[in-house]
């Protein structure tokens, strides 16, 4: 295989993606886009989208304001059957008041990959977005099972979150022809997932779902083989990592103010950090 380009790698997380917001945030005021491919997990993926869209700020926006307002993120309506995060709400609002520009998308030369993962067989599913079918792609990608309770449709196929089988797509990325890749991840260095402590409770909620149970069950074996791979890479793959720092406070549902501002400026400044190693002159 050639390995020939350079790749952008997006973990999710929910709102701990205002840290990959305030990175790319950064790349696009340097006006740096190296990358021939992009692939994104659920918050990482909406994060490259508004970043091949040039969008600066659009999803500093999305994450400290829609994405913490109750019509969004709601405890009360989860515990009465409801969903914990409303993304049908979400797309909605910000459809309506923040688009991403789906014009400036189609004209980009960047191939992105967002990762869903697939109801039906528990499989990683790498859709190729297309400015037709970018919103929709995002919202498969995002739907935290449980937390969302619907499952978006893409080809026929129900999908949930991307980051049930594949939360760090570096393999894949390599697999595709990266020599290099630029990982941005939403935890600090040295953090390895834990194995689930639960699994009756999630063979009891995804019931209805086997494959869903089996690719729950493996995610925390799949996700530290992902962070091997990055720390041990192939000789003919470089990996650039930018990560948290240890005191990046921002969880899956934070909606501090202040919490959210710090980790969005952490990102930010961690971007300007790398670009200021990389573009030595």
């Amino acid at each position: 295989m050639n390995h020939s380009s350079h790749a952008l790698v997006v973990e999710g997380g929910a709102m701990r993606g205002i840290f990959a917001t305030g990175v790319l945030d950064a790349f696009l005021t340097a006006q740096y886009q190296p990358f021939n491919r992009c692939f994104g997990v659920s918050a990482g993926a909406t994060n490259i989208a508004a970043y091949l869209c040039k969008q600066p700020k659009r999803n500093h926006k999305v994450i400290t304001d829609y994405s913490c307002r109750p019509e969004f993120i709601n405890l009360s309506r989860f515990i009465r059957g409801g969903h914990l995060f409303d993304l049908d709400w979400l797309w909605q609002q910000t459809i309506k008041d923040i688009r991403l520009d789906l014009t400036t998308f189609h004209n980009q030369s960047c191939d992105f990959y967002i990762v869903a993962t697939a109801i039906e067989n528990g499989e990683a599913q790498y859709l190729k977005a297309t400015a037709k079918q970018l919103e929709q792609q995002l919202k498969a990608s995002c739907a935290i099972p449980i937390a969302y309770r619907d499952f978006p449709s893409i080809g026929g196929l129900k999908m949930t979150d991307g980051g049930v089988a594949d939360s760090i797509p570096i393999r894949k990325a390599y697999e595709m022809g990266a020599n290099e890749v630029t990982v941005i991840l939403s935890q600090p260095l040295g953090y390895r997932k834990k194995p689930n402590k639960t699994p009756w409770l999630t063979k009891h909620i995804y019931k209805d779902y086997p494959a869903l149970i089996r690719a729950t069950l493996a995610r925390t074996e799949n996700y530290n083989a992902s962070i091997d791979f990055i720390h041990n890479p192939p000789a003919n793959c470089k990996i650039n990592i930018i990560a948290p720092p240890k005191n990046f406070k921002v969880g899956r549902t934070t909606t501090n103010t202040k919490k959210l501002a710090d980790g969005y400026l952490m990102g930010f400044n961690a971007g300007q950090n790398y670009l200021s190693r990389i573009l030595v002159t």
